[in-house]
């Protein structure tokens, strides 16, 4: 049941987040954090009303340069500094890794460093990079993360899998003692290993899942279930997804000499997630997909579930 598409047209950006400065030449992360912008710091300000009464238990954290006001944050909040950040993760990653991309979401509320590990992994016939991204919030409502994130490099597509014996991400919150955990994260690139291991395993399990067209088409109905009493609107929005994720499976080229099987269609469900363009697009859907990344996307999570049942 293949799928035909008389005409479609998609564009795969590079890099795959499509965010931040290309930093590819740093040799450090304080050039990266230059060539990124955020060589800047976060000072932090009582908080007081209008009419100059102090309001106990809280902060402002603003940042230096132009006194932006990032986030209102408790006493016991700490702050971790972009370049305090960024030296971590020369210690933590040492020779042979390239920084990538730098940047900052939400108006400096978020920032990140993404740094491309040197080690090379031919899982399957395909060659699969594994990145790290460090990401920090300045505005009090994230917690500072290092994360795992597998690219397949002939398509640039994320295979973040939930699995279930490697774990794939650190985070701490900003209180306590901040040096000790952030020494803490060098388990990080224990859980590398760990997981770029247990992922070869789950790909050639996916391979030697064998499915069949009807099979496919299942799985995508379930990806995709249509909701009660839907406008005509939301039928055809839905209808369009699922064409999207049936041509990646069918027809996508890079997937050609990959057989009919869970891996492939883990994989156009991944291209769908990563890289096609929402209905409704709006200014910050890049962020949005970038955040998931780190945190792990749902839809990939249930396509990959879904084939192992």
């Amino acid at each position: 049941m293949p799928a035909h598409v008389e005409t479609m047209f998609y564009v795969r950006e590079v890099p795959w987040h499509g965010l931040g400065t290309k930093v590819m030449e740093a040799p450090t992360s304080k050039a990266a954090l230059t060539l990124a912008g955020l060589d800047w710091k976060v000072i932090q300000r009582p908080i007081v009303t209008k009419d100059g009464i102090p309001i106990p238990g809280f902060k402002a954290n603003l940042r230096e340069t132009d006194k932006k006001v990032l986030g209102v944050v408790t006493d016991r909040y700490k702050v971790v500094q972009n370049p305090d950040a960024f030296s971590f993760t020369d210690r933590l990653l040492g020779e042979g890794v390239t920084y990538e991309t730098a940047g900052s979401l939400q108006e400096g509320r978020r920032t990140w460093l993404l740094a491309r590990l040197p080690q090379r992994y031919i899982i399957s016939g395909d060659e699969i990079t594994p990145y790290l991204v460090f990401m920090n919030s300045h505005d009090g409502t994230g917690s500072i993360k290092a994360a795992m994130t597998p690219i397949r490099v002939v398509c640039q597509n994320t295979l973040n899998l939930a699995l279930d014996n490697a774990k794939r991400y650190w985070a701490t919150n900003h209180t306590g003692d901040i040096h000790g955990k952030m020494e803490d994260a060098r388990y990080t690139l224990l859980y590398a290993d760990q997981y770029m291991a247990q992922l070869g395993k789950a790909i050639d399990s996916l391979n030697r899942i064998r499915l069949s067209d009807r099979q496919v088409c299942e799985y995508i109905d379930a990806l995709f279930p249509l909701i009660d009493n839907p406008t005509e609107l939301q039928r055809k929005n839905l209808m369009q997804m699922k064409q999207e994720v049936k041509t990646r499976y069918f027809d996508a080229p890079d997937l050609q000499h990959v057989g009919k099987n869970a891996y492939r269609f883990v994989n156009a469900v991944s291209d769908f997630a990563t890289h096609s363009k929402p209905l409704r697009e709006r200014a910050n859907y890049k962020e949005s997909l970038f955040a998931r990344t780190v945190d792990g996307n749902a839809l990939i999570d249930k396509a990959y579930a879904l084939v192992k049942e």
